[in-house]
């Protein structure tokens, strides 16, 4: 029997390269955790009195916004999923330098810290550690696929 008399085996393609599989089900945890923290935090907080610092909760809420979406889409996966992880993480780190420099620059601003204060320290400098630690992953997973 040739070569050419063996029928074909038809192979499957790769399977696309899992976000929230490895390290990336570490960071689906980190983020998950932080989803609920920054909104629990955001519902108690604005439930207390919104008026009292209306600029920190609102950056709470939207922190929990965006630790959400990174969530969701590291447990959707696939290459458009990650894409726009990227970019949210990108924006994420973003706002943990703009939020936490502004804290430190004009404390008045802020009569109440938000998930991004002062860089984080509040949690440990994890949302600061967190984006950056998720683009590097999300580029290692890019490489992966290709």
């Amino acid at each position: 029997m040739s070569d050419t008399d063996r029928s074909e085996v038809a192979t499957d393609p790769k399977p696309p390269f899992e976000l929230g599989t490895g390290p990336g089900r570490v960071l689906v945890w980190f983020y998950g955790v932080f989803t609920v923290a920054a909104a629990s935090r955001t519902i108690v907080e604005m439930a207390r009195g919104f008026d009292r610092a209306p600029l920190a909760y609102s950056l709470s809420a939207v922190a929990a916004a965006v630790y959400g979406f990174i969530t969701y889409s590291l447990v959707r996966g696939g290459e458009k999923a990650r894409r726009a992880a990227l970019v949210c993480c990108a924006a994420e780190l973003l706002g943990v330098l703009v939020v936490g420099a502004w804290t430190l620059a004009e404390p008045a601003a802020f009569p109440d810290a938000t998930v991004w204060s002062d860089f984080g320290m509040g949690y440990l400098f994890i949302p600061v550690i967190l984006p950056v630690t998720g683009m590097i992953w999300l580029r290692r997973a890019k490489t992966v696929t290709v």
